[in-house]
């Protein structure tokens, strides 16, 4: 999320104090479903050890989705999109660490620690095919994993996920090399320009993706902006918080919204790392062109 606005200053807790005492703080345990797993744990990254949330399915894994949290939030801050990422049977890894500007060397620590190889919390080696995600600064985050992720091992990489991403240095750049000059898949939803996304900053980075990819013969689409409502945090759903909402200055997100975004992030997602496509969640499709007509998303073009 943006620095300045996520920085309380007194004057903002004493606002908001009695809003947030009434929100109950979500605890980082193992929990399971009838479909998955989400389990606490820690990972050495470049010579330090992270606490990280994984979340497991049930069945056999179709891949792995790194999915990183915004700037000053933890992962049980995106625990139910992670959840549905892991429902549609992908393996979930999200690290609770400092993401300021990203954190890009923590992102290329981590490729390289992917690429040595590491084991789920019950020992089984991570699924070979990767998608990148993050909300926020940890859309950047992911960019720059994804980025050099396309540098060690471009076959393990299966395209990126962003919610709301908010750009930062080389952006562009990194986006550009990680989609293989438009062969491999980018895919956002955003919200609508405001402080806490630096007003889409991150929009003509994913517009030379989109560039890259029609000149490229491949599908020109990079995903969508929700717009009915939308808010930065829409990713976090029932997981933020009333700080990052007054933060933000847009109210909590609303349960459209996260619903969308989770459904379309999920069949997205499934669809990267199985090489395959999902007609309704792409433009032409029913699901796409349902939300279009009640003008609930707009086409990033």
């Amino acid at each position: 999320m943006n620095t300045v606005r996520l920085i309380c200053t007194a004057a903002m807790l004493a606002a908001t104090a009695s809003a947030c005492a009434q929100v109950p703080e979500v605890p980082v345990t193992t929990t399971a479903t009838t479909t998955t797993r989400q389990v606490a744990g820690t990972l050495f990254i470049g010579g330090t050890e992270y606490d990280v949330d994984w979340g497991l399915p049930a069945g056999p894994a179709i891949g792995l989705a790194i999915v990183e949290h915004g700037f000053t939030r933890r992962c049980r801050n995106i625990a139910g999109t992670l959840e549905a990422l892991t429902a549609k049977g992908l393996v979930t890894l999200c690290v609770n660490a400092n993401l300021t500007g990203g954190n890009p060397q923590l992102a290329d620590a981590l490729a390289e620690t992917l690429v040595a190889g590491i084991n789920t919390p019950d020992g089984q080696p991570v699924p070979e095919r990767v998608v990148v995600g993050g909300h926020s600064a940890g859309g950047a985050f992911a960019v720059r994993l994804g980025y050099t992720l396309a540098q060690l091992a471009p076959q393990r990489l299966a395209g990126a996920v962003l919610f709301d991403p908010v750009a930062a240095a080389g952006f562009s750049d990194q986006i550009r090399a990680l989609s293989g000059a438009g062969q491999r898949p980018v895919r956002s939803i955003s919200a609508l320009p405001g402080s806490c996304n630096a007003q889409l900053n991150a929009l003509p980075g994913l517009r030379a993706a989109l560039s890259d990819a029609a000149a490229a013969g491949e599908e020109a689409f990079v995903g969508v902006q929700l717009i009915d409502r939308p808010t930065h945090v829409d990713a976090e759903g029932s997981d933020s918080d009333v700080l990052a909402w007054a933060a933000c200055r847009q109210g909590a997100p609303r349960p459209a919204n996260v619903r969308t975004l989770r459904d379309l992030a999920g069949a997205w997602a499934a669809d990267l790392v199985r090489g395959t496509r999902t007609p309704a969640y792409y433009p032409g499709g029913a699901v796409i062109e349902d939300l279009r007509a009640r003008a609930r998303i707009a086409l990033i073009e």
